[in-house]
């Protein structure tokens, strides 16, 4: 056996046999210098010189062949006295000390970030329980936040899954190990578990993904632990592992395979050995880096291993030693006193390869949360739009949605910064995004913030929505930067009726836009639904108090069940506002009880309406009646139908009703009213007892449940504007609220997943925000908070939200500022308002534009007269938007008949008249590239300092407010009130009500309250025909003129094109 530090003879030394038996000599290179090597013991003999080295038991003989004490060097000039030891604890203070400081500079970019491993453990195997209370001593140590999370021994194998399936999906959670060995009753496959971790989350580097990354060379997923920290250590040696020859002893999954695939790709030539591998001892010797992982106790002796080698042990077994308290002491696969004879460095065990171990999990651990960091601040998404082949003419809107594959939503959704437990699919095409995105961007910087209005529209609409899509396509698959769309749910009665859908048109529109148009993910039938769902309550509660006595009805109320008495929460929150202190049902007198079991609802004073989404309705009132032959039957009387003179005034007088009913619905989209369930009476049943009473249906956007859907700012918070919904007065004139009804928990769990916006994309494949649907002449008419919340923080500080405010800025933008930005807090940056050529005709004084009906001509030929005429219009609502202190952008959104002299002449003026720029867009014809102009606009704009400021205070009356409004906005002159709306403010002022924001509800085809009444005009008077609040919601709704709550379809709606393909199974006779 050669010992370490001394030169092995070459092949042409002269043995000889002589002086000690059984050892062979040599001829040293020194005269008359004898070395002798035998299995434990190498001899020199020198003339004249001898030594011995206890170091290396070397023993030098004298002339006579006798040991002889050490003198002087023997001719064999050691190198090295002894191996050095490859401390892993040493190694890992370092690397940890590393990632000390990358955690520092993680927190320095996000205060409240911090690396996150999960630790999973089946069962309590004491040696598991060791080396997890080691984990998470390193990881506290380096600030890492590990979490313990103990699973019982009975666990089955598909309940683990879940688990793991479950942290794999938390944003918070950067790292997952299963401890192995699972200690558990159930035959669980350990493969599988290690397989079911995220190769996004697996520290451990044990996920067949990552495991085949490394075989092939691809470092960017998780190194295995304890290979990582193998070659670590071998790096930390000083040894050159290019062109080393690497023997690896061992070939399991978890070190021997992939340190040897390591090995290989650090350009080592690999040796892998195993239990079958023949002449074992003569492969090691050969090796320059010995791995050892075989798990056998000291297999490898010192003479398997070649004199300067680095040894690193992977093995650590325990072996008996009765000096040990525990009668066992731990050892390695390598022969560690030997190994230190001959190698050049060795690990020892313990404080070798295991120290290692934990530092590289930690390592990976920290590699994760830096990829996380890097994602979540990253100036810009990795995006990948979807391209477009613009063609002229223009298709269909369907026909252009059809052309285009949409991304999978996962795809989009992973794109634009959102974990899969974030994501709640309904197919591929559109998501749910849960609220708790808001929590993890909590420290997040918000992106631009700009609403999109318009001018006072025509009919047929400006293209608000189009140029919406238009703009964000623009910024993100043109310009690069992170941009959303935010918008309101259309409901089914514009899809179905004449105007068509809401999800914009030509090349800017969100897809699939059947999906966006019709059903979607069902939340204005959830609306619906929980405004039904009270309105039966009540009803229900007032049929119940007027046939039942005071202790039935309270007996009734607090039932025993199973012997137990107690009131539900929501009942004690109504006995703490009645000021009674008790919460044992059995304890209350006879007032008392009474007075919680009665809200003696005065039947006339009932303001809870019942909801339906408004296609329905439609369908329900014009299938079958002759509602629409009667009116025509009674105009034609009164008039008058003898002579052909008498006969034409009853026909013009008819044309007339009907522009009167269509204009009466300010919802713009040619609406007839339907009046039968406008007022019904219900409780007709026997069963009901002659206890009959009036009410109305409304549109479920109507609702109020939905206007607090769009202004919630948490879930807590939609849950307690929920619970004041005012429903009705009692009979003192008290307000009855929802929650004394015990319906708050009922709504919220009806409007679990309606709180959740729904991700879409637009037809280049930027992300689309869709929640909510408030109407904008009778409720505030903007998409919700929480989808602009959501949106402003996916985006991130450099990014922009682009959301719509319904119709004009008098109404829809108004009520953005002064009642959303109010509620969010948010800051606005821009503001753009879409005008179009059309409109300015038509505020010029050109003939009525009518859905369905051929333009007429002076819309289709150029006309700068009627243009010159009707730009007032537009200069009011730049006006309008600069009162709140943000640039105004304006879009002029261009159509196929209008000239270059039209559009020129409208931007002229526009820039004249306070605009920050206006731009001519091409976005219907032309998608994203079509409106840079405005992209450019609108990020100048944004760069500009804010000075926002709202309309009004809170504090002024309820009048002074809608003064302000009705002056600022309008261009009004005074307001006249009804005494009935004036006895009202007076109420409304006594409980508090004075100090809500106003919620205008009037006409949008006018800035007054005619809608016949086009252009700007001033020194008007207003009149205000009605109010009402929406205590839950937030404001109170003066009523300017007759707007329905119930429109209905015209005579020749869309419904008789629209069909559904039983072959293929698309949707027919869509625009």
């Amino acid at each position: 056996m050669t010992c370490i530090g001394h030169k092995v003879p070459s092949p042409t030394t002269k043995w000889t046999d002589d002086l000690v038996a059984g050892h062979r000599f040599y001829r040293g290179p020194r005269t008359g210098t004898l070395c002798a090597q035998g299995p434990r013991l190498r001899v020199t003999k020198d003339s004249g010189s001898v030594c011995r080295s206890p170091l290396h038991n070397f023993l030098y003989l004298n002339k006579a062949g006798a040991p002889a004490p050490p003198q002087s060097a023997s001719c064999c000039e050691p190198t090295k006295m002894v191996a050095k030891e490859l401390s892993g604890t040493e190694v890992a203070r370092s690397v940890q000390d590393e990632i000390r400081a990358q955690v520092s500079a993680m927190r320095a970019k996000l205060p409240d970030f911090a690396p996150r491993l999960a630790i999973v453990q089946v069962g309590g195997r004491e040696d598991s329980n060791v080396y997890i209370r080691m984990k998470l001593r390193a990881a506290e140590d380096v600030g890492v936040r590990a979490d313990h999370i103990r699973l019982p021994r009975e666990i089955t194998e598909s309940q683990l899954l879940t688990k793991i399936q479950e942290l794999n999906e938390s944003p918070e959670v950067h790292g997952v190990i299963v401890q192995m060995p699972l200690d558990c009753e159930h035959q669980v496959d350990a493969h599988l578990v290690t397989d079911a971790v995220s190769p996004l989350k697996d520290v451990d580097g044990l996920n067949t993904v990552n495991e085949g990354r490394v075989s092939v060379g691809d470092m960017t997923g998780f190194i295995p632990c304890t290979p990582a920290g193998c070659i670590e250590l071998i790096k930390r040696s000083g040894t050159t592992i290019a062109g080393s020859r690497a023997v690896v002893v061992g070939r399991s999954r978890i070190v021997g395979t992939p340190v040897s695939e390591l090995l290989k790709w650090h350009h080592a030539t690999v040796t892998v050995c195993h239990s079958k591998t023949k002449n074992l001892s003569q492969v090691t010797k050969e090796a320059d880096i010995l791995v050892v992982a075989i798990g056998q106790p000291e297999l490898v002796r010192g003479d398997w291993i070649k004199p300067g080698a680095v040894v690193i042990d992977c093995g650590i077994n325990p072996i008996p030693d009765p000096s040990k308290k525990g009668g066992q002491r731990l050892v390695g696969d390598v022969c560690y006193e030997e190994a230190l004879r001959v190698a050049g460095y060795v690990t020892p065990v313990p404080g070798g390869v295991g120290p290692m171990t934990v530092a590289m999990l930690l390592r990976n651990t920290t590699q994760a949360a830096a990829r996380a960091l890097a994602r979540l601040t990253a100036p810009a998404w990795p995006l990948s739009p979807l391209p477009i082949a613009p063609a002229a003419p223009v298709p269909s809107d369907i026909a252009i949605a059809r052309s285009q594959k949409p991304k999978d939503i996962n795809v989009l959704a992973e794109e634009i910064g959102l974990f899969p437990g974030e994501v709640s699919c309904y197919g591929r095409t559109k998501a749910k995004i849960s609220l708790t995105v808001l929590d993890r961007l909590r420290d997040q910087s918000d992106g631009k913030y700009i609403v999109v209005a318009g001018i006072t529209p025509t009919p047929l609409g400006e293209g608000k929505s189009t140029t919406l899509l238009g703009l964000v396509q623009a910024l993100g698959a043109h310009r690069g930067r992170n941009a959303f769309a935010c918008m309101r749910q259309p409901s089914q009665g514009p899809t179905f009726g004449v105007k068509g859908g809401a999800a914009g048109g030509g090349y800017s529109q969100v897809i699939p836009m059947e999906d966006f148009n019709l059903h979607l993910t069902g939340d204005i039938h959830a609306v619906t639904a929980a405004n039904n769902l009270l309105a039966a309550q009540m009803d229900a509660r007032i049929f119940h108090e007027l046939t039942q006595k005071d202790s039935a009805l309270y007996d009734r109320l607090v039932p025993r069940i199973k012997g137990v008495r107690k009131f539900s929460p929501i009942q004690l929150r109504r006995l703490k506002r009645l000021g009674i202190d008790k919460t044992d049902p059995n304890s209350l007198n006879d007032e008392e009880k009474t007075k919680f079991a009665r809200l003696n609802i005065d039947r006339k004073k009932v303001m809870w309406n019942r909801g339906r989404n408004k296609v329905r309705i439609g369908i329900e009132i014009w299938t079958g009646t002759g509602f629409e032959t009667e009116r025509k039957n009674r105009i034609m009387s009164e008039s008058g139908t003898e002579t052909q003179t008498e006969k034409a005034v009853a026909r013009d007088r008819y044309q007339d009703s009907n522009r009167k009913l269509e204009s009466k619905s300010g919802s713009n989209r040619d609406w007839i009213e339907t009046r039968y369930l406008r007022k019904i009476t219900v409780g007709q049943s026997p069963t009901e007892k002659g206890f009959t009473r009036e009410t109305a249906f409304d549109i479920a956007v109507a609702s109020e449940i939905m206007a607090i859907l769009a202004l919630g700012t948490n879930l807590d918070d939609i849950k307690e504007r929920l619970a004041n919904m005012v429903v009705a007065l009692d009979t003192s004139g008290n307000p009855v609220t929802a929650d004394d009804l015990g319906m708050t928990g009922a709504l919220m769990v009806l409007l679990r997943e309606a709180v959740e916006p729904t991700l879409m994309q637009s037809l280049e494949g930027t992300p689309v925000l869709v929640h909510t649907g408030p109407f904008a002449n009778i409720a505030h008419g903007c998409s919700s908070v929480l989808a602009d919340r959501i949106a402003t923080k996916l985006a991130g500080g450099k990014g922009y939200v682009a959301t719509e405010a319904g119709f004009g800025s008098d109404i829809g933008m108004e009520k953005f500022f002064d009642i959303k930005c109010r509620v969010s807090g948010a800051q606005p940056h821009c503001a753009v308002i879409v005008s179009t050529v059309r409109a300015l005709k038509m505020h010029g004084g050109g003939p009525p534009v009518t859905p369905g009906a051929p333009l007429h001509d002076v819309y289709v030929k150029e006309n700068l007269e009627l243009i010159s005429k009707g730009v007032c219009n537009l200069g009011k609502h730049i006006s309008n938007g600069n009162k709140f202190g943000v640039p105004v952008v304006i879009a002029i959104n261009k159509h196929g008949n209008d000239t270059q002299a039209e559009l020129d002449a409208v931007r002229k003026f526009a820039l004249d008249n306070g605009a920050f720029r206006a731009v001519i867009c091409d976005h219907w014809a032309k998608g994203g590239l079509g409106a840079l102009d405005l992209a450019d606009a609108v990020i100048e704009a944004c760069e500009q300092p804010s000075s926002f400021k709202f309309l009004y205070p809170l504090e002024l009356s309820i009048q002074d407010k809608i003064k302000q409004i009705a002056s600022e906005m309008y261009g009004a002159g005074q307001i006249e009130y009804t005494d009935e709306v004036l006895e009202k403010i007076k109420v409304f002022t006594e409980k508090g009500y004075d100090k809500l924001p106003i919620c205008m509800a009037k006409t949008s085809n006018s800035l007054t309250g005619d809608p016949s009444i086009k252009g700007a005009p001033v020194g008007f008077t207003l009149r205000i025909s009605d109010m009402f609040v929406s205590v839950g919601a937030g404001f109170v709704v003066p009523m300017v003129g007759e707007i329905s709550k119930m429109p209905g379809l015209p005579t020749r709606p869309s419904i008789y094109d629209i069909d559904l393909n039983t072959k293929t199974g698309e949707i027919e006779g869509l625009f």
